[in-house]
């Protein structure tokens, strides 16, 4: 496992790491995330993402206990935590939800330490834009929440490059703790946001990516080109709103192609998608998602298929892929 800067900080996260969404509480226990969780440190993985919205909190429940369990030095991984949607999805649950205002900011981060039963979260993410919230009082509310020590370093999840950059300048002017990274979705099928929106902000301010579905929630796995399988993600309760994308007719034939390009290279058409994001020197991590033990073991294959993927190699994933990428 190779470790790569997250920004322009000194922080080093693994070049794969872990992540929790829908599977933690949902699939997994935490016997399960424990295991898991044990496997991907001992193969090199120091990343574990979370976030307040996971199965309503559950998810960071899961994530802390398994935690205490493993009783790992606290120096030797990093966890991170992302606000937003909240809690409360019933009734006026004004200032609970669907919000970055300061007083919702600053008693979110207590609940997360609470569940997951740490002193501080070293990655808190501001997981959506909030339209109705001035930058300002965000940038000052998360540089707040360093200054008290109940978090090392902030960033955002999907926001826009003029939305960074607003936040970023506020905080410059300021003198307040900046926006390190950005978690955005990044796979084969969703490239333009990294590679072309954000482009300035690498050089210019420094942003570390944590990446997101670099699988497009399943599709390159290669399970949905027969339609959607009744144990995979796309079945599940809550997850409607991906089956046109996983049954598209023209991505699945891309994926068919890829087929073709992993079975080249002795790899599986997951294991070379996730080696494709990280590839790209701007991404610090590729979150990775598993529901069980041997599909963790085969997604950390991918760290072996990186370094294969030479410019031959990529010019054809392009010629699959790329037509179809937004």
């Amino acid at each position: 496992m190779n470790y790569r800067r997250l920004g322009r900080s000194g922080l080093k996260v693994s070049e794969l790491s872990l992540g929790s969404w829908v599977t933690y509480h949902n699939q997994v226990n935490e016997g399960a995330a424990q295991e898991m969780m044990a496997a991907a440190f001992d193969a090199g993985v120091n990343f574990f993402d979370n976030a307040e919205a996971y199965a309503g909190g559950k998810s960071e429940e899961v994530m802390g206990a398994a935690l205490r369990a493993l009783k790992w030095p606290r120096l030797n991984y990093v966890v991170s935590t992302k606000f937003f949607w909240g809690l409360d999805r019933e009734g006026d649950a004004i200032n609970r939800k669907d919000t970055l205002n300061r007083k919702y900011l600053t008693q979110a981060i207590d609940g997360s330490l609470k569940r997951f039963g740490l002193d501080f979260i070293d990655l808190v993410y501001c997981h959506r834009p909030d339209p109705h919230t001035p930058i300002e009082e965000t940038v000052w509310a998360m540089s707040d929440m360093i200054n008290r020590g109940k978090a090392l370093y902030w960033g955002t999840s999907e926001w826009s490059a003029a939305d960074i950059r607003a936040a970023w300048d506020i905080a410059e002017c300021h003198h307040l703790h900046k926006p390190v990274m950005e978690q955005p979705q990044y796979h084969l099928f969703h490239r333009k946001r990294v590679e072309e929106e954000y482009a300035r902000l690498y050089e210019d301010i420094g942003l570390g990516l944590t990446t997101w579905s670099p699988l497009a929630s399943g599709l390159l796995t290669g399970k949905y080109r027969n339609g959607i399988p009744g144990d995979s993600r796309g079945a599940m309760k809550g997850m409607g709103f991906l089956e046109k994308s996983l049954t598209d007719d023209a991505k699945n034939a891309a994926v068919g192609k890829l087929e073709t390009i992993a079975a080249d290279l002795g790899c599986s058409v997951s294991q070379l998608a996730i080696a494709w994001v990280a590839k790209n020197p701007r991404v610090s991590t590729v979150i990775t998602g598993a529901s069980k033990l041997s599909q963790l073991q085969s997604n950390l294959g991918a760290a072996a298929v990186i370094p294969k993927l030479t410019p031959e190699v990529l010019a054809r994933i392009d010629d699959a892929t790329l037509a179809l990428a937004v």
